[in-house]
């Protein structure tokens, strides 16, 4: 008897901090039919963190370990690491994913980047896990990449233990208590936090749309692979095809 082989539509590769517990279920639970993630992880937060040129080897070695499962496209998932070498270095990270797979690289910046392009925002509310000091980085990256902030707010978490453990309600109240009613669209920033579940519930409230770390490496991921679905949790931005010169933005 024949048997017809199992092959996914696509296969998305996530490179993620050793210490994220949320990546890995919330991608799963919104990537559409047929579309397999695939996870590596790297110590890169916390007391592993390095300047992001010291980390790129380690980003190449755990692109091509990756790239053994026959990854489309691969992203290194790290809002803070994304943008810890500054507005411009994120396209390092890219190529250095590429170089190594040959195969098309990401960071959560430039998927962020092209998130906002595609809605066409440019006035956002930015809210972080982080205290002051990473919020203000990560801020600063924003800026130089553009971005007029016209409001933030640090949530100044306890590490990425109680990041990860505080609910969607605690995300979703600081989007109300931070909207301003200049802006385009609210950034909530971290991979490792449960804010993508309440993105369409804040987007019928305020009006605008909302965009969160894992919302937008999946759909980039998606789009870059070459599929433009539909992908329902994921507010407007699920909504949206990517136009090709939005994705280098």
């Amino acid at each position: 008897m024949a048997h017809e082989p199992i092959i996914p539509r696509a296969r998305l590769g996530f490179i993620i901090p050793s210490s994220n517990r949320n990546s890995e279920p919330d991608i799963q639970h919104f990537a559409p039919d047929g579309v397999v993630p695939h996870f590596m992880r790297l110590r890169m937060t916390g007391p592993h963190s390095v300047a992001l040129d010291d980390l790129m080897p380690r980003i190449a070695d755990a692109a091509s370990i990756l790239a053994d499962t026959k990854c489309d496209v691969i992203t290194l998932h790290c809002t803070g690491t994304s943008m810890s070498g500054g507005f411009g270095a994120e396209r390092t990270v890219m190529k250095t994913i590429t170089d190594a797979t040959g195969r098309p690289g990401l960071a959560t910046a430039t998927c962020l980047m092209a998130a906002l392009a595609t809605l066409n925002a440019r006035k956002l509310v930015f809210i972080s896990e982080s205290p002051e000091e990473g919020h203000g980085k990560k801020r600063r990256f924003l800026q130089d990449a553009g971005y007029d902030i016209v409001g933030d707010r640090p949530a100044s978490l306890a590490g990425s233990d109680e990041a990860c453990i505080t609910p969607p309600a605690f995300w979703a109240d600081m989007a109300r208590d931070t909207m301003v009613p200049e802006a385009d669209a609210i950034f909530i920033s971290c991979a490792n936090i449960l804010a993508t579940h309440v993105i369409e519930e804040l987007e019928a409230e305020l009006g605008v749309p909302v965009v969160t770390s894992n919302q937008v490496v999946l759909w980039h991921a998606l789009r870059t692979a070459g599929y433009a679905d539909r992908v329902p949790g994921l507010g407007r931005l699920g909504t949206l095809a990517e136009a090709p010169a939005q994705a280098a933005q």
